[in-house]
């Protein structure tokens, strides 16, 4: 007979972990287990392109929970393991190992692997992603032997690493298939700043560059070749184009969704009877994207639909409509965003860009909807309330760094 947990969370990451410590610091005295892929304890994820890869920090800082917290609240981890199948009829799932697990509830936080490249040599020695400790180590063991390093794909991932390498002395070549890098979550100005901010840095970067393979030589990487046949030399590339969520055993059981991500309602409630989905594998109606599904791959969301998810199943629904939030660290600058820039029609610069301390406000129809704020962290604190009331300002206001975002909410 199948062990049986009246929850059993699937995916050691932060949401996962972040559902189950909800789940026993609220109180909840049910049976509860956790399956997470990997063998460490759950631990932050995005310090390992930025703290950890560059040396700063020990892994072992890295841990949400110690060992021995799990073990006082009674929570079954069950690590190392991966679950290939739902039956969500009979309220079972398989793992890997062929065993299965019965539970009463189900909550899925399984995030996604790192979306690989489609070209020839995509899966040769020297080729990286920074995904897991795993991806992480395996990298850092190949620095010494590392002169020029290749990165592919100019959003967070790629110009984190780019800008740690670039600390450790090697040279740095990026490539983005765009025409700027971080189009797909910031707005021109900041890209463009961004992109001129590594160039002092010394970073190559390469847009609109269209990967057409990766170079070999002896089973290793050896350079990256563009589709007009330029072909730039590299003893190391690290491919940051984004994730596919890893959300097929609950497609296969049934529920809604697709390759995208598996939809949940407000509460974090998937179509299948007692699943629950939330984090970067869960497709949600957000209200601050005008109630388009999307897909949010951050610390912040996964946290805040935990939180949702052990309220729903604590009988206490609350609809997530939390703000969404991300930082990122680059060399010295601390970039800090608030809101969903997606769909503006105007932009304001506050600050000075060229002291290193700026925000760039997003608005759609006279109303906050964003900043992005760089080494200015007052104004990503109180732009929060400005968005939240959905007031239409004045652009002059706005627009001046003497004006306190929070009087104008």
């Amino acid at each position: 007979m199948s062990e049986r947990f009246d929850v059993l969370v699937v995916g050691g990451g932060h949401g996962g972990a972040a559902a189950a410590m909800a789940l026993r610091i609220a109180k909840f005295d049910g049976s509860l287990a956790l399956v997470g892929d990997e063998q460490e304890l759950p631990y932050e994820r995005p310090a390992l392109s930025k703290e950890y890869l560059a040396g700063d920090k020990a892994f072992e800082k890295l841990y949400l929970r110690p060992a021995s917290w799990w073990a006082e609240r009674n929570v079954t981890l069950r690590l190392g393991h991966r679950v290939t199948a739902v039956d969500a009829a009979a309220h079972t799932v398989t793992l890997d190992d062929g065993s299965t697990l019965a539970y009463g509830t189900l909550v899925w936080s399984t995030g996604g692997s790192p979306r690989r490249l489609a070209c020839s040599g995509h899966d040769l020695a020297g080729v990286h992603t920074v995904r897991n400790r795993a991806d992480v180590d395996l990298l850092k063991g190949e620095l010494d032997a590392t002169t020029t390093a290749a990165v592919i794909g100019g959003g967070y991932i790629g110009l984190e690493a780019a800008a740690v390498l670039r600390k450790l002395g090697k040279k740095v070549v990026l490539f983005e298939a765009m025409d700027r890098v971080l189009a797909r979550v910031a707005g021109e100005p900041l890209s463009r700043w961004f992109e001129e901010e590594h160039r002092r840095q010394g970073v190559e970067i390469r847009l609109d560059a269209k990967v057409a393979c990766i170079e070999e030589k002896d089973g290793r990487a050896v350079g990256v070749r563009l589709e007009d046949g330029e072909v730039i030399p590299a003893e190391m590339v690290i491919v940051g184009i984004g994730i596919v969520p890893a959300v097929e055993p609950l497609l296969a059981a049934g529920a809604s969704g697709d390759a995208g991500g598996v939809k949940v309602d407000l509460h974090g409630k998937t179509s299948l009877p007692d699943v629950y989905a939330l984090g970067d594998c869960a497709a949600h109606e957000n209200v601050h994207a005008r109630g388009a599904t999307i897909r949010l791959e951050s610390v912040q969301n996964a946290n805040d639909q935990a939180q949702a998810v052990a309220l729903a199943i604590l009988g206490r629904p609350e609809t997530y409509a939390a703000v969404p939030w991300f930082w990122s660290n680059q060399y010295d600058l601390r970039l800090q965003t608030v809101g969903l820039s997606a769909g503006h029609d105007d932009t304001i610069v506050r600050g000075s860009p060229e002291n290193r301390s700026f925000s760039v406000v997003y608005l759609r129809e006279g109303k906050v909807i964003a900043l992005d704020c760089v080494n200015l962290t007052k104004d990503y604190v109180q732009g929060k309330a400005l968005i939240v009331s959905g007031k239409i300002v004045p652009r002059e206001q706005l627009g001046d760094p003497s004006v306190l975002l929070k009087t104008l909410a």
